[in-house]
């Protein structure tokens, strides 16, 4: 089957090692390694001989995103239901990472963005390298961060996760560390032998022996002197906004006071992004930070069966950047003040007059520990 060998499994002891293996696609995960992925967790937490579960990807990425190229194909023929499918099934498998009752941990050692950082950043553990690059790239592609980003970026110091969310700002593995998406950080060089003491886990307290074990792993890397997260001040001036053009207009202020290239390119960063996932996106890292996480992968599937539908916004220039690549795509609305309130509203309501469409599902949970109910 493709799925076992897309996400390879290792068995060491009571540890069990998953690999993704799709190192020329950067280890972005199709339909069947995301079902592999839901059948493997859900199998190791009725199993009382497994206590860690670590995940890793192999090659120069942990996981650089969902495979979205099939989905936009559906689309383009009319059958956006069938993308509809897949996310679904990434959802759930979300939700069962961030209600896990077992430790997960997971080694971002490469590039993770958008579905990557929904396998890790929801897990109990994430370890950043010095190769690690993070982002969060959706509103460039005609999308909006979703696999539950709305949760974990809104939980960021300050509004730096409106600043990651909106921009799609690439962040290193000292800065993830930094605010919270990377809970310790060790030397690629060091992962190896970091695995084999994980591997000689007792059965007393496994959270205890992982933190244990990482802790005395973990380097405190310094931040880079342009590093965004320096800027958290100015970040939080400007990405306080209650709205995307105000934001704009006040990183413009700034600009003209203390003139640099990070504001320069934050400003670009916007002005080439979707005008609709702009303003879809603030709207759900914002209504993120009073939800669960279910809540927010709730949400944030009506909004995705919104953006495939097409209705409210034709921002198939997604299209042109994920597969023809061209780079230039034509969104529409083709600017901030066409994308009223009312069309944003739309995004987050159920569609109840779609024939047999219903809110996501999620997968029923039971016997959850007190620091996972907490995030419900």
């Amino acid at each position: 089957m493709a799925s076992q060998s897309q996400v390879l499994v290792e068995d060491k002891s009571s540890v069990r090692i998953l690999t993704l293996n799709r190192p020329k696609q950067m280890n972005a995960l199709c339909s069947n390694m995301i079902t592999r992925l839901l059948q493997l967790f859900l199998a190791y937490e009725e199993d009382p001989n497994v206590k860690l579960v670590i995940l890793k990807g192999q090659g120069r990425a942990f996981c650089a995103g969902g495979d979205v190229r099939p989905v936009v194909g559906d689309i383009v023929q009319g059958k956006w239901r069938l993308g509809a499918d897949f996310f679904s099934d990434q959802y759930s498998l979300n939700y069962v990472m961030a209600t896990y009752s077992k430790v997960q941990i997971s080694i971002l050692n490469g590039i993770v963005m958008g579905g990557g950082a929904g396998v890790s950043i929801h897990g109990r553990f994430r370890i950043a390298t010095e190769k690690t690059v993070f982002a969060m790239p959706e509103t460039a592609l005609g999308l909006f961060p979703d696999v539950g980003a709305s949760y974990f970026l809104s939980r960021l110091p300050g509004f730096f996760g409106e600043y990651v969310g909106l921009t799609g700002a690439r962040l290193d593995g000292a800065e993830i560390l930094a605010c919270g998406l990377a809970t310790h950080f060790v030397p690629s060089t060091r992962l190896t032998a970091l695995e084999e003491d994980l591997c000689r886990v007792g059965s007393s307290d496994p959270v205890t022996f992982a933190e244990t074990i990482l802790n005395a792993y973990t380097q405190h890397p310094h931040l880079k002197q342009h590093s965004a997260y320096h800027r958290l001040h100015v970040i939080d001036r400007c990405f306080s906004r209650k709205t995307v053009e105000e934001i704009i207009s006040t990183l413009e202020k700034e600009a003209i006071e203390e003139p640099n290239e990070w504001i320069s390119a934050t400003i670009r960063a916007l002005e080439k992004a979707s005008p609709s996932s702009l303003k879809i996106s603030l709207r759900s890292i914002r209504e993120g930070r009073y939800q669960g996480v279910g809540q927010c992968l709730i949400r944030e599937f009506r909004m995705v069966c919104h953006v495939m539908k097409g209705e409210i916004s034709k921002d198939l220039g997604y299209r042109a950047v994920v597969i023809e690549k061209d780079k230039n795509p034509k969104w529409e609305p083709r600017g901030l003040e066409e994308m009223k309130d009312n069309m944003v509203e739309q995004y987050f309501k159920r569609m109840d007059e779609e024939k047999g469409w219903e809110d996501l599902k999620l997968p029923p949970r039971k016997a959850l520990p007190s620091s996972i109910i907490s995030k419900l």
